[in-house]
């Protein structure tokens, strides 16, 4: 079953002469459980497919669908409280607070909602992500390994449809990169979390279960690999 559907997606900026395509007439849907990197060199319009994905900029034409719900035809307050809710975000560079606990940064989203977390999830989490003993640790004491596993735990503590990853490995060292992206995929696999990752290196790519590059606002090629190392090209 599709969780993220685009389609026809285009983004433009400015016009005429200086016009530049962005995207240009993007399509692709995304399985539940699917671990997806969007590859792409520097402006090839990876990054801005990723904000259309979650909402964060609006196409100049198309549509985004992620669990049948329109992106565009939400108003901001609703895109606010349902990327909250249903979508997952991490970012290179963590985005955590600094005056706030570990803790506290992972349960965030839920208390932003007034609710109360769910505890056996949230030490679920914790313990997949060997957060243990880092709770109580703000994220100027943490390396940037483990700043980055809080902020994958944040993502996943209130259970999102989708999971949108921007380069979240781009601040940290190979040994760790492959650690994290590992995490990912484990992530993808025990949670059957659908994961979107955007990156310009073809290795952390390459742990992905499907590989979309993208240049000039285009989707150049679509592969899958299956569990057999069969694989398709859309």
């Amino acid at each position: 079953m599709a969780i993220l559907t685009a389609s026809h997606l285009k983004k433009y900026y400015g016009k005429d002469e200086s016009l530049v395509k962005a995207l240009d007439d993007v399509n692709v849907s995304i399985e539940e459980g699917q671990f997806a990197a969007v590859i792409g060199t520097s402006g090839s319009g990876k990054s801005t497919l990723l904000n259309m994905l979650g909402g964060l900029d609006v196409p100049t034409s198309g549509s985004v669908q992620i669990e049948g719900n329109k992106l565009e035809e939400m108003s901001e307050e609703q895109l606010t409280v349902f990327r909250r809710k249903r979508i997952g975000f991490i970012f290179q560079n963590y985005n955590l607070i600094p005056y706030l606990t570990a803790y506290e940064n992972i349960v965030l989203p839920v208390r932003l909602d007034g609710k109360k977390e769910d505890k056996k999830f949230l030490k679920e989490i914790v313990n997949f992500l060997e957060l243990d003993g880092k709770l109580s640790n703000y994220p100027s004491h943490l390396s940037g390994g483990q700043q980055q596993r809080v902020a994958i735990a944040r993502a996943l503590i209130t259970k999102p449809a989708l999971l949108l990853c921007d380069e979240p490995t781009g601040n940290l060292d190979s040994r760790t990169s492959d650690k994290v992206i590992d995490l990912l995929k484990m992530t993808s696999e025990k949670f059957h979390q659908t994961i979107v990752m955007i990156t310009h290196n073809p290795e952390i790519a390459q742990k992905a279960d499907r590989r979309i590059r993208i240049e000039d606002g285009r989707i150049q090629s679509d592969e899958t690999v299956y569990e057999t190392d069969s694989r398709v090209t859309a």
